[in-house]
């Protein structure tokens, strides 16, 4: 059941992934939140075939080692990830950012509000959305050593 695999954020700011882990808690998100400080580190993360794949991925745009957008040509490249929806959770309000983000295969952009109320809110429907939501049976632990050689390689 993909409810209580782990949800995957990608955020450089501390602050940022502590409202996120905050607002999990309070919504009583049952899903283990993994955590990855920037592209490269998630990109380690989901080429590690031990690894429970995540149901989605929150995706900041601006960080270090490896933006958003670069994590996104990398993942949705890749046929045993990219079908693992992805939603852009960002400060950016660029038109251009939004359009290739979508392009590129992200599921959604939200732009980061200040207020923790209306944060939380964008939180829940983003799960409340995932949960509900049919995806193609895959089976992401299988994914045989060229692909995951293939997104190490990648990442360099």
């Amino acid at each position: 059941m993909h409810t209580l695999t782990p949800i995957l954020l990608v955020e450089d700011d501390s602050v940022d992934a502590m409202t996120v882990r905050r607002a999990m808690r309070d919504l009583h998100v049952a899903n283990p939140v993994v955590h990855s400080l920037n592209g490269e580190d998630a990109i380690k993360y989901l080429a590690d075939p031990n690894t429970e794949k995540p149901f989605v991925i929150l995706l900041d745009l601006n960080m270090p080692k490896m933006s958003g957008i670069e994590f996104l040509r990398i993942i949705k490249t890749n046929p045993n990830l990219k079908t693992v929806p992805v939603i852009v959770l960002t400060t950016s309000k660029e038109k251009r950012d939004v359009l290739e983000c979508f392009e590129l295969g992200a599921v959604g952009y939200m732009v980061k509000p200040v207020d923790y109320a209306k944060f939380t809110q964008i939180i829940s429907t983003v799960v409340s959305y995932w949960y509900s939501s049919e995806r193609p049976e895959q089976n992401y632990q299988t994914a045989d050593a060229e692909h995951q050689s293939s997104i190490s390689s990648q990442s360099r």
